[in-house]
């Protein structure tokens, strides 16, 4: 089930909101990991057995870990391992072996291996997994204090609202609020509020741009032209924010209607004017999690230039590898992070001089390239496009169908080019400060809006969102 579905709108939300505002406050907490479980099952029943194991063996290991983490750190540390390792294992399995089969049978000798036919990928494990490991870490740090009820644990891992793709909620972030929150109308129609942008989001330009990058890469494959290559880079390059950012809204919004505040997850991301700064501000509960969890570990920035560098390299190798079984997800982790150490060596300090302008032109460029890297899991088609974007095995700059797409996409181009910074934020927040009538208006504008995206969800295909495949 997605969040920007009709069947997910008016019915599945429709009834938890009815069912959870009437039941005592002390009924909500199950009602939300009953109805939670619902909704990763509505699919793939099957995957709610793997999810339990992975929640009742942090559950129970946190009880070890909280034990002896004071008196005895040796077996803290064990049981820490044992309950991270269970983790790990479901995600290693279900994720990456039929990766890894398949590599091992290019090798001579094995070239009877073949990929298990049966084995999928459960919806969401890469996330609810970090979530998991963040509850049992936290524990061990003492950053968090243990829960000994199961269900407001549970609730925590299978909280429908950012279960599917995030965004990653840290356990000592939200762990007081699985107990204590404050419900009101005005929280519930700010949520509302961000729910219908991060729809429109979606459904109106995540959409559109999909549309394009699939004219574009059919384009490519018949008669490779530079305009296509550069229509299809860019397209993905807002559809994947739109698609993902819009996700979160919607999230972030949900939560809010029930009373929990989520972390921003991005923070215009696109406006940014080196790399460095791109990654404080895209899937930040991604990033943050690497930082805290794996780079810190590691030593940080706190031994010296050489362990920092190989520091960056180990985070983004394992986010490449996070993101997919595929090697283009490896090539784009170390891509980023080679991008990141030169700029900590020479780059950032030669930006902070030039003109904003060039820097954020900079910044857009690379980030691009990153996700043509990103959308290609065909290496060779990548590489094609690539060189396509700079007149490298082209037929010609553009055919006459490209220039008849071009100018047609123009508009939505540029729509999007404004939403992706922080103008219309502003705008909006201007025009409620300053106009009483307009403060009136928006619950008029939101339910417009919310009944547009509907029309476009009647009489759209199925469209999910990008990252459910992570």
């Amino acid at each position: 089930m997605v969040f920007s579905s009709l069947v997910f709108i008016f019915a599945f939300l429709a009834v938890l909101l009815v069912l959870y505002f009437i039941v005592p406050k002390k009924l909500r907490m199950p009602v939300l990991f009953a109805v939670s479980l619902v909704f990763y099952g509505w699919g793939e029943p099957v995957f709610i057995i793997v999810m339990a194991v992975s929640i009742t063996a942090a559950y129970g290991f946190g009880f070890l870990i909280a034990k002896y983490r004071e008196t005895d750190t040796k077996k803290a540390r064990l049981f820490l391992g044992i309950s991270l390792g269970i983790n790990l294992a479901f995600l290693l399995f279900f994720k990456y072996t039929n990766f890894f089969i398949s590599n091992l049978s290019l090798i001579p000798g094995l070239s009877s291996l073949a990929p298990i036919s049966w084995l999928k990928l459960p919806i969401g494990i890469s996330f609810y997994t970090f979530q998991i490991m963040s509850y049992s870490i936290d524990v061990y740090r003492g950053d968090a204090a243990l829960q000994r009820r199961f269900i407001p644990f549970g609730t925590y891992v299978t909280l429908f609202p950012q279960l599917i793709a995030g965004p990653i909620v840290r356990y000592k972030d939200i762990d007081e609020q699985l107990v204590h929150r404050e419900e009101n109308v005005d929280k519930f129609a700010s949520g509302a509020r961000r729910f219908v942008c991060g729809l429109a989001k979606k459904i109106l330009l995540a959409d559109a741009m999909a549309e394009i990058v699939k004219n574009a890469d059919v384009s490519l494959s018949v008669h490779a032209t530079t305009l296509a290559a550069w229509m299809l880079v860019i397209a993905y390059t807002f559809q994947i924010y739109f698609d993902f950012s819009g996700y979160s809204d919607m999230a972030i919004g949900l939560g809010r209607m029930f009373g929990f505040e989520f972390l921003e997850n991005f923070n215009y991301p696109y406006v940014s004017r080196s790399i460095t700064e791109f990654w404080r501000r895209w899937h930040i509960s991604l990033s943050t999690w690497f930082k805290e969890y794996v780079y810190i570990p590691l030593g940080g920035n706190r031994k010296g230039k050489l362990r920092q560098f190989r520091n960056i390299a180990v985070v983004w190798l394992l986010t490449g590898f996070w993101h997919g079984a595929s090697w283009n997800f490896l090539i784009w982790g170390v891509y980023f992070g080679v991008l990141l150490i030169i700029e900590k060596v020479f780059l950032l300090k030669l930006l902070e001089k030039l003109p904003g302008a060039f820097s954020r032109i900079y910044a857009l460029f690379f980030i691009a390239i990153g996700w043509l890297i990103f959308y290609h899991t065909d290496l060779s088609a990548g590489a094609n496009c690539l060189g396509a974007m700079f007149g490298i095995g082209v037929e010609r700059f553009a055919s006459s169908t490209d220039l008849y797409d071009l100018l047609r996409y123009l508009p939505i181009l540029a729509i999007c080019g404004v939403a992706s910074t922080p103008v219309p934020k502003r705008l909006f927040e201007k025009l409620h400060e300053k106009y009483a009538a307009f403060r009136w208006a928006v619950p008029a504008l939101m339910l417009a809006v919310l009944c547009v995206a509907v029309a476009y969800i009647v009489s759209s295909t199925f469209s999910p969102f990008l990252y459910f495949i992570f």
